[in-house]
């Protein structure tokens, strides 16, 4: 029940001949049975895990929840946010809320300005900052006051328009204030003894930073003649974070944000592979932004003014090292972007040595005194890596309570390894070092890098050359609070394919097992690939953030239940259990429950966007699964993959819908487990200027529909935050 499935952004642009799986098990012993003796190494006893672990591995649960005891949420196509009987979901903040008291609330009718100090548009990843009653200081542990910060992923032109968006050349006006709903916000948040939260509209800590933010590059490309550009010639400082997809909460207290699909915002001109005639030409096709390629928005159309001219990375200067043009500017993007919520003087820094790619979120490790700290990472394009940074110094437990909380980022996120995943079709893996020194980089035919900077900057070329795994479009990641295992979404992937016919598909292999037709609305089947992707698991070798071995399995396939078992639906998911397109993942460590959210375009013929509630095993604890294709030439292909003990009804439960045409993202609570904050992303998109003067052609009309804001029932739609919690006063879920 799919329609085919539109990854905009996501396409992939990885043409690397990397081997695939079925390559490799030539020249390996039978796959049958080195699977399953992988599976069985997987679930032996493993010593030396801190006591909440071991309980964890003894009874699969953390803080007390063994099951999920809520009613499970009927999938739904209304216009509404539904959550299970027995729980409220309040909006907290939408697009266009005031975050000073100089601002006038939000109109909602496209006339409305100064978005640089109100919430902005497509909330999406986004963490909880405790703050003290006082309001002077950090406080982890406080449920009733905090610093939530929002990632602002993109806009939806029309609605944020009196008309709509006007075609190019776009007006200034109109440029300005698209630019500003993105980036990042920083709200106080406050529960009062007999309230509700509600968010705190005169903070001295509310803050946007935004595309235009001052910013400074650190890490090992800071100063690197790649990042040198009209605005920064000495190659340090930068402006601002854009599309923003998923966060992270640091040990130390600050927010980790992600820069995802940056390179679409760029152009550059038809002739400009001839200007620059050097391999930086490599660099920019490998990363998306090829010669003559239109901008997303087209700002850079919207006068001579520097702050649009930053999107046209054509070559226009005379200089050797692109210090008086823009050539360099899209190097400035793509990183893990680091911010300091209590500081709201502080500039973000941008962590180069995390490497370069389509962020997503980042999820640390366990952390353990003595030894080094990792954040994995995926890269969200068809067909790219999963990553590994593991820091050069040892964690220090002192540190997480330091105020200077950037420079503790400096030390832990400026020094160490970047690695990229390599997955084995035994259930095994290895991280592969992206170095300089490794041979297969130094003597890379296709880009030769010239130094440890390069490397980053350019991770996707690096990870090709080491030939790691291609895998289904690595969305966000996150760390079991108990077990310490990393999950990974891996949304979907069209190019998927049992005959590859082109530089731009991939084989089916263990980690990527699944290719098949879908239809929506009873139309016919779809172009095979892995139409509603799968949830796959890591636990490092010896539960060790440093260790360059893991293994592996697939903890959940996304699948409509009625599909078929053998081939499909490989996680015998119920019609109370079933999704596809997994993307936003967060565990709680309050209860243990692993948060899944959705976004898809695959299943929205049966139902809204969703979010699911489960409670994961461990790897290991399933078995081996062989699929068996017919290929073109009538020989058949099979690939074997461990796959996770499928869930019981009390182990993976829908938990809300979402409104229509919208993405469910970013997710985060209270320490103790009693409000969970959802993000609603981009309700009702689906929008053409011509329409934006008709509201009954809009999709949808959330949150106005439900009494927040202003519009009513026929309301522009908003992205918004939502606060959850359960009439009793209970945890989550519980």
């Amino acid at each position: 029940m799919s329609q085919p499935f539109d990854e905009g952004d996501d396409v992939g642009h990885n043409d690397s001949p990397n081997p695939h799986f079925q390559e490799v098990l030539s020249t390996r012993l039978s796959r049958r049975s080195i699977v399953l003796g992988g599976l069985g190494a997987a679930a032996s006893t493993v010593a030396g895990l801190p006591a909440v672990a071991h309980a964890a591995r003894q009874t699969g649960v953390i803080g007390g929840i063994d099951k999920l005891k809520f009613t499970p949420v009927a999938k739904s196509v209304a216009d509404l946010v539904t959550v299970p009987p027995g729980y409220t979901a309040r909006v907290l903040i939408a697009l266009g809320d005031p975050l000073s008291p100089q601002v006038p609330p939000y109109r909602n009718d496209g006339t409305d300005n100064q978005h640089g100090h109100r919430s902005g548009d497509h909330h999406d990843g986004m963490d909880y900052f405790g703050l003290s009653d006082d309001r002077l200081r950090r406080d982890p542990l406080n449920s009733r006051r905090a610093l939530l910060a929002t990632n602002h992923e993109a806009t939806t032109d029309n609605f944020l328009h009196v008309n709509g968006s006007t075609p190019r050349p776009r007006p200034a006006a109109e440029s300005d204030k698209e630019i500003a709903v993105h980036g990042v916000s920083v709200v106080e948040i406050h529960r009062p003894r007999d309230g509700e939260f509600e968010y705190v509209k005169l903070s001295p800590y509310n803050r946007r930073i935004t595309p235009m933010t001052a910013a400074f590059i650190t890490g090992p490309a800071r100063g690197s003649a790649l990042m040198k550009t009209q605005y920064s010639p000495d190659g340090i400082g930068c402006r601002g974070t854009i599309n923003n997809c998923g966060t992270s909460r640091t040990p130390w207290g600050t927010l980790l944000t992600g820069e995802e699909n940056w390179s679409g915002y760029f152009t550059r001109s038809a002739t400009d592979d001839t200007a620059r005639g050097d391999k930086s030409v490599t660099s920019l096709i490998r990363y998306g932004k090829t010669a003559g390629s239109a901008s997303r928005h087209g700002w850079e159309t919207s006068g001579s003014d520097d702050k649009f001219r930053r999107f046209d990375i054509s070559k226009t200067g005379t200089s050797t090292d692109g210090s008086d043009d823009y050539r360099n500017e899209l190097n400035t993007f793509g990183y893990m972007v680091e911010i300091d919520p209590y500081n709201p003087t502080s500039a973000p820094r941008k962590r180069t040595g995390l490497g370069r790619f389509a962020h997503e979120s980042g999820a640390f490790s366990h952390l353990v005194p003595g030894l080094p700290l990792a954040v994995y990472m995926g890269d969200d394009s068809r067909n790219e890596y999963i990553y590994k940074w593991v820091s050069a110094a040892n964690w220090a437990a002192g540190d997480a309570e330091r105020n200077d909380r950037l420079n503790v980022g400096a030390k832990y996120l400026d020094e160490g390894r970047l690695y990229v995943a390599r997955f084995n079709a035994d259930g095994t893996g290895e991280w592969v070092e992206l170095s300089i020194g490794h041979p297969l980089i130094a003597g890379y035919a296709a880009y030769p890098f010239a130094d440890q900077a390069d490397v980053l900057v350019n991770a996707r070329l690096a990870a090709d050359a080491v030939g790691a795994t291609k895998m289904d479009r690595p969305e966000w990641c996150a760390t079991h609070p108990g077990t310490g295992e990393i999950y990974f979404t891996l949304t979907n992937n069209s190019n998927r394919k049992v005959d590859v016919t082109s530089s731009s598909q991939s084989q089916v292999d263990a980690a990527n097992p699944r290719s098949y037709g879908d239809s929506y609305n009873g139309g016919p089947l779809g172009s095979p690939g892995n139409v509603n992707g799968h949830i796959l698991r890591v636990r490092e070798h010896g539960h060790k953030a440093h260790a360059t071995s893991f293994k592996w399995d697939v903890y959940l396939f996304g699948a409509q239940a009625d599909a078929d078992p053998n081939k499909v639906n490989l996680s015998s998911l119920t019609g109370d259990q079933d999704f596809s397109s997994p993307d936003g993942l967060w565990f709680s460590a309050a209860t243990g429950i692993c948060w899944i959210q959705t976004d898809d375009g695959a299943y929205t013929d049966a139902s809204n966007c969703m979010m699911l509630a489960a409670l994961p095993g461990e790897v290991g604890d399933g078995s081996a699964r062989t699929l068996s294709y017919t290929k073109a030439d009538g020989s058949t292909l099979e690939v074997t993959t461990p796959v996770g003990k499928a869930p019981k009804p009390t182990q993976l439960k829908r938990f809300l819908v979402g409104a229509k045409d919208c993405e469910l993202t970013g997710c985060c609570e209270t320490p103790d487990g009693k409000a969970l904050f959802v993000n609603i992303q981009h309700p009702g998109e689906t929008i053409l200027a011509a329409d934006v003067a008709d509201p009954n052609k809009y999709v949808s009309h959330w949150p106005g529909n439900a009494g927040y804001g202003a519009g009513g029932a026929m309301a522009r739609p908003r992205s918004a935050t939502i606060v959850i919690t359960k009439d009793d006063g209970g945890k989550i879920g519980s």
